[in-house]
């Protein structure tokens, strides 16, 4: 359902980032702000020991915009105001499809005031406006009238396709979400069809309070008849008056307040407990199981029988002889022919070190977003908390993608450093932005809240150019001035030697299916929950359970690699470098095309914009996953080459 471009425009306002604008707050933010501006303080002090001050300051300005706000405690007393915000409505299929809530007609005052929203609430397309609703601490309201509307035969039309389209709205009081569906849709019968549409007119909101604090809210339409909607602007029941002018409708609302035991601290179990959407995330033993023997098996197999043929490799090229190094060649076939070969540095060198400093970026980037939400700085009720927590961490990480990329550059005699570090910073920032261009621009066609408001780009973009970009800098600059010899157990002769052919289950086409394959069925299960997250309406907070399926992909991608270099060394073929990366970074290739496969076969979205963001960010997703597992996938296949030609007794 597309709105309406005038209703947007009516819509427009200035969304403060990174503050709260409530007043029983303030102390709490005051407090929360002098203690993250003395930890940036102390960040930019550093900082200015390199670079300019000034830079240093608004690096600072923005990481402060950028953090997720901290939620506290708001006390009320007996008929304090307990503001109520509306928020957004959309398809319930549809999840990242969602409108500003005034966009439908229904009650508005006459001049919408937003709420100021951080980061993570923005990108996570809040648009948080005051309401009509009059909420009292304490104070039960029986049908108290919001407002009279008239609507004419366009809105209802509009009414009806998002009844139709199964759309629900959400409010939010006191940071807790409340869900609901905006209408009733009945089909019944063959012959005669019956497809009847309704609109709720009346709401009853359910709060639960303990103390001076609120603990939970939730809204019902538990005994109350929806006014129907007729085609053509009709409409006949309770609380409506059809007429030539449109149909008349009087929106009411009740509101009960409960008293509840549980703590202000632990209200975030309320919500889990209690959820609109249909809750199917358990802890899920037979992914974790499968995926541990995957690891044992694979672990077994490199371990021992890879040991093994080692073993007997090593005793029968360790002779004794006479010669040097060079003598080796004699006689001699498999991977220790190529010992003067196999450290021949590969080609487009800037590339792939960009690769590996990225993949560790993301590497540590993931483990810090998983570390963060096992201590439980995530909360449930707390919109966008992740999302502002990433952003922060990738422009702070930035620094290790550029060390590892230029340090490894320089290992292996790269001379273009300052290209290096321009194609690691926009390696993954180049089509993250691409990719954003075409989301974001369908979403804005659209008139969805997805579409990122003017001042969040530029604030987005002055992170990435005033902290993402210049920590790159310095991290790559740091990285060269660091950066040993490359420590390689045999020197490479000038001329390379000739690969013979190979069969067709060294290919690399061949490599890449077994090393993807592999991790990907090893997070296979798990992955639906990921995805039920992302695209879904659930809430993931097995935390520890992903943080194992995380070591455990990586251990798998280890040992996959290490098991397929020694296949392609031993076929004396050299050629590692790019194979390693290739082999287990295919993986993201297996997760685009399950994606794909989630998306038809297991969720109900559909249209042009849930389509559009759903296959764009997958793809960005399955190229993450392929950075991360390509660098895993490398550094355990470098490390095992010089373990084994270390291992020969060369003169």
């Amino acid at each position: 359902m597309v709105m309406s471009m005038e209703g947007c425009k009516m819509l427009e306002g200035e969304l403060c980032l990174g503050c709260d604008n409530e007043g029983s707050n303030h102390r709490y933010m005051i407090i929360n702000i002098y203690f993250l501006y003395l930890i940036l303080s102390l960040t930019g002090f550093v900082m200015t020991q390199r670079l300019a001050r000034g830079w240093a300051m608004e690096s600072c300005v923005l990481l402060l915009c950028l953090l997720p706000q901290i939620g506290w405690a708001i006390n009320y007393k007996q008929g304090d105001p307990v503001v109520l915000y509306v928020n957004k409505v959309g398809p319930y299929h549809n999840p990242q499809e969602t409108y500003h809530y005034y966009t439908l007609p229904v009650c508005r005052p006459k001049e919408v005031r937003h709420k100021a929203l951080s980061l993570g609430e923005v990108l996570d397309g809040d648009r948080m406006a005051e309401s009509l609703y009059k909420i009292h601490f304490k104070d039960n309201t029986e049908r108290q009238i919001l407002c009279h509307l008239t609507l004419s035969e366009k809105e209802v039309d509009q009414l009806r396709e998002a009844i139709e389209e199964l759309y629900y709205f959400e409010f939010v009081l006191d940071d807790i979400p409340i869900w609901g569906f905006v209408g009733y849709m009945e089909e019944s019968g063959f012959l005669p069809h019956s497809h009847k549409v309704g609109l709720w007119t009346h709401l009853d909101f359910n709060i639960e309070y303990n103390g001076d604090s609120v603990i939970f809210a939730n809204v019902s339409v538990k005994d109350v008849k929806p006014v129907p909607l007729e085609e053509g602007g009709g409409g006949a029941g309770r609380g409506t008056g059809g007429s030539s002018e449109g149909l008349s409708v009087t929106h009411t609302y009740s509101v009960h307040w409960f008293e509840s035991h549980l703590p202000h601290a632990r209200r975030a179990e309320r919500l889990r407990d209690y959820s609109f959407f249909p809750k199917t995330l358990e802890i899920h033993w037979l992914s974790i199981i499968n995926s541990l023997v995957l690891v044992v098996l694979l672990l077994g197999f490199v371990i021992i029988i890879l040991m093994r043929v080692l073993k007997n490799d090593f005793a029968r090229y360790n002779v004794e002889e006479d010669g040097s190094c060079d003598d080796l060649d004699q006689g001699d076939n498999g991977w220790k022919i190529i010992h003067t070969d196999v450290f021949r540095f590969p080609p487009y060198k800037s590339l792939l070190c960009s690769v590996l400093g990225v993949g560790a970026q993301f590497l540590t980037l993931a483990t810090g977003i998983i570390v963060m939400a096992l201590l439980g700085m995530f909360n449930v009720h707390r919109h966008g908390a992740i999302n502002s927590a990433a952003i922060v961490l990738y422009a702070l990480t930035s620094c290790v993608s550029g060390y590892c990329s230029c340090n490894f550059y320089t290992q292996i005699h790269g001379q273009r450093w300052v290209w290096n570090i321009i194609l690691t910073s926009s390696l993954f920032s180049a089509p993250l932005f691409l990719t954003w261009s075409v989301v974001n621009s369908v979403h804005w066609w659209s008139g969805s809240t997805q579409a990122l408001p003017a001042s969040t780009v530029l604030l987005l973009l002055g992170a990435w150019v005033l902290v993402g970009f210049p920590l790159t800098v310095i991290g790559g600059i740091v990285g060269k001035n660091r950066a040993g010899s490359f420590q390689a157990p045999c020197r490479t002769r000038n001329i390379p030697r000739q690969i013979p052919q190979q069969p067709w289950y060294k290919h690399t086409a061949v490599h890449m299916a077994i090393g993807g394959f592999l991790p990907f069925s090893a997070i296979s299960v798990e992955l639906y929950y990921i995805f039920a997250t992302v695209w879904g309406r659930e809430h993931y907070t097995l935390y520890g359970i992903l943080l194992c399926v995380f070591a455990i992909l990586l251990s798998v991608g280890a040992c996959i690699s290490v098991a397929l270099t020694y296949f392609l060394l031993s076929g004396e073929d050299y050629r590692w470098w790019w194979r390693s990366i290739l082999s287990t970074g295919s993986t993201g290739l297996f997760i685009f095309v399950y994606s794909l496969f989630y998306y038809h076969n297991r969720s109900s979205m559909s249209g042009l914009v849930q389509s559009v963001e759903f296959f764009g960010y997958s793809l960005l997703t399955a190229f993450v996953f392929s950075l991360m597992l390509g660098t895993v996938s490398f550094w355990a296949s470098l490390t095992f080459i010089r373990y084994i030609y270390r291992s020969l007794k060369m003169d």
